[in-house]
């Protein structure tokens, strides 16, 4: 959108209480203020689904999306009709799938969700795709095997602590504010280890999934928890200007120190790993950038 001069950008995010939320914010703070002559607001969305939905339709988007939710996308597969024109201008970090669980609800590992109530995230999320795929990797039907509730994170978090729901999917960066007000209020709420599903997830869906591990500390529990990993993209419409584009990746790293004010997360942000997109094309304008980096071929 050109007016007066001024590109007005929009930057998708996610649910209030996540990560791309405080990140996203942040993040159009920092164009605003070092981008000459372009505005950029923050959205909540349902996030990744959505965030692509938005990027397709308007080169004045950029969109938070996690890798696996972005190659259906790229496919057309999944929640896509058709192939989607989008292209990353860099991977950021990686979510880290956190199941929670009610203690004493004897829910030990995945499979044991079978005939639960279970939260599975908002529609069309990103935590949505993965928490299905995952419940299909442990044997389990998601829509017949499982209770299943489609709920964003805080309400998410809410049925938890009410005692509506006995376990909760969300992917998201470290810490998620909800995660950290659900392990605050019921110190008995544990988070699952989900790696048993790797294996069988990888063998479907390929290397997007890898092993991460959630310290004890960032949620104070009783030791550290393994579980699978999806990483994030900033991905916009391949009809972007390559310039714009371009410009917005140099920001990424040039004002990496602001961005990491805003949330943690932003630490990981690195020129050498940022290129690794796949399977999302990089756009030319951070193509650019990163061969002017020697971090790109």
């Amino acid at each position: 959108a050109q007016g007066s001069g001024t590109t007005r950008l929009s930057v998708a995010t996610g649910q209030t209480t996540g990560v791309y939320y405080v990140y996203g914010g942040r993040l159009a703070q920092v164009i605003t203020e070092n981008l000459a002559g372009v505005e950029a607001t923050a959205e909540a969305t349902g996030a990744s689904v959505d965030n692509i939905k938005l990027v397709a339709r308007s080169d004045t988007y950029l969109g938070f999306t996690l890798a696996d939710t972005a190659a259906t996308a790229v496919q057309g597969t999944g929640k896509f009709t058709e192939p989607q024109p989008i292209r990353a201008l860099a991977y950021l970090y990686d979510n880290y799938t956190q199941v929670a669980v009610k203690g004493g609800s004897g829910i030990r590992r995945l499979a044991d969700l079978r005939g639960k109530r279970v939260s599975l995230g908002a529609p069309n999320s990103g935590t949505e795709v993965t928490a299905r795929r995952l419940l299909q990797a442990a044997g389990l039907d998601p829509d017949k095997d499982v209770r299943g509730q489609r709920l964003g994170l805080n309400e998410s978090v809410q049925a938890m602590k009410d005692g509506t729901v006995d376990a909760m999917f969300w992917s998201g960066g470290l810490p998620t504010g909800g995660i950290k007000d659900l392990t605050s209020a019921d110190r008995d709420v544990r988070l699952l280890d989900t790696t048993d599903v790797l294996d069988e997830l990888r063998a479907k869906y390929g290397p997007v999934y890898r092993e991460v591990l959630i310290p004890a500390a960032t949620y104070g529990l009783p030791g550290d928890v393994r579980t699978v990993g999806v990483p994030n993209y900033l991905v916009v419409n391949e009809r972007m200007n390559d310039e714009l584009a371009y410009q917005l990746t140099k920001l990424l790293f040039d004002h990496k120190a602001d961005l990491v004010r805003g949330h943690p997360e932003a630490r990981k942000l690195d020129p050498a790993k940022a290129p690794a997109t796949e399977p999302v094309p990089l756009h030319p304008g951070s193509l650019r950038y990163y061969r002017e980096r020697g971090a790109a071929s």
